[in-house]
């Protein structure tokens, strides 16, 4: 195992104390938040730090008892019997900071956009799409994080050929950015008369919602464009020229929103490309970072076929963990947790043996 980084933890708690002196002289209203919230985020780290240093301390006071000839039989026959319960405690403990003090992905606390495109098979495929987003959609009510569909094109039987939504709450993007990649399904269509199974896919994108601070859009850098909405029907449609496009000149990035309102598109359309461009800049950023050190579960290739769900077996397959489970039916209603949980657990594993190796 790594060893702990001292100084860091110190640092850390350090940090800690000086927020809360500040926090208690009551700053103005905007600073109290910005405080509050890097305390929220220190909190689970000190308490940690303080109940190791608490547990390492009581290990010395064990070990000298024992060493004392002067101490009586008895109490040392107790010190004897409670010395490995604090051994395994500050084990435990050393293993629980070392995954906290990992280095942060500063996007992990952001909201997220959720993109979904109908891949290979069709209707299916569109249809597949949509049981995605109602998965995600479930999650996201469950963690109490709220979602608005950005924009959205119907499949001609169902469900989506793509869908663009934002997922808004606290560390969304931490816990759904592996599931970025193709989303492979085997299932016999509601459309099939013979019963044969069909395989299909549907690719799903998980961006951090930029903030203008994260990328700054040059007015120059963009060419807006406004149509006529297209869709499957409704007074609006067809009536007003308020969809909207963007086109990012130097990346080549093109937005669409085509809700009702222009303005509420314009807003929209910029939303999502800040994020498609911040997320295209921590790309760059990781590869240069790790060109020859790709993680498995973390590695963000869109094209490569991450997870397949088998509707026939109800078992769902997540191929870079390779973890297999047979609840396929709970899973497509949202209850994902256990395979989020085993992906972050797998690359935080990772990271854990790249520090190993560096030390």
């Amino acid at each position: 195992m790594a060893k702990l980084p001292v100084e860091k933890m110190r640092e850390l708690e350090r940090r800690f104390g000086e927020i809360e002196a500040r926090m208690s002289a009551g700053p103005a209203a905007d600073v109290y938040v910005k405080l509050a919230s890097e305390y929220s985020e220190l909190q689970p780290v000190v308490t940690k730090i303080r109940a190791y240093e608490k547990a390492n301390a009581e290990l010395a006071d064990l070990e000298t008892l024992l060493e004392d000839k002067s101490v009586d039989r008895e109490m040392r026959d107790l010190a004897e019997l409670e010395l490995p319960e604090v051994k395994e405690q500050i084990e435990a403990l050393e293993q629980e900071m070392q995954i906290l003090l990992l280095p942060k992905d500063a996007a992990d606390e952001k909201s997220a956009i959720l993109e979904i495109r109908a891949g290979t098979g069709g209707s299916e495929a569109a249809l597949f799409a949509g049981d995605l987003f109602r998965m995600y959609e479930r999650f996201s009510a469950e963690k109490g994080w709220k979602v608005e569909v950005l924009s959205a094109s119907e499949g001609e039987a169902g469900g989506y050929k793509e869908i663009i939504a934002t997922i808004t709450g606290r560390g969304v993007f931490a816990k759904l950015k592996f599931e970025s990649g193709v989303h492979r399904v085997q299932r016999v269509p509601e459309t099939e008369a013979g019963g044969r199974i069909h395989t299909s896919a549907a690719t799903v994108a998980v961006l951090p919602e930029a903030e203008e601070i994260d990328i700054e859009i040059r007015p120059e850098d963009i060419r807006i464009d406004t149509m006529r909405s297209s869709g499957a029907g409704g007074q609006h449609v067809n009536t007003t020229d308020s969809a909207v496009r963007i086109t990012h000149l130097p990346s080549g990035i093109v937005v669409t929103s085509s809700e009702k309102s222009q303005h509420q598109n314009r807003a929209k359309a910029m939303q999502v490309l800040r994020s498609r461009l911040y997320d295209a800049e921590r790309q760059r950023a990781d590869s240069e970072r790790s060109a020859d050190r790709k993680s498995q579960v973390g590695s963000g290739d869109r094209s490569e076929r991450i997870r397949t769900y088998n509707f026939p077996q109800g078992r769902i397959t997540d191929h870079r963990i390779n973890l297999t489970l047979y609840k396929l039916d709970r899973m497509m209603e949202g209850e994902i947790e256990e395979v989020v949980d085993a992906l972050m657990a797998d690359y935080q594993a990772s990271q854990l043996a790249q520090l190993g190796e560096q030390q």
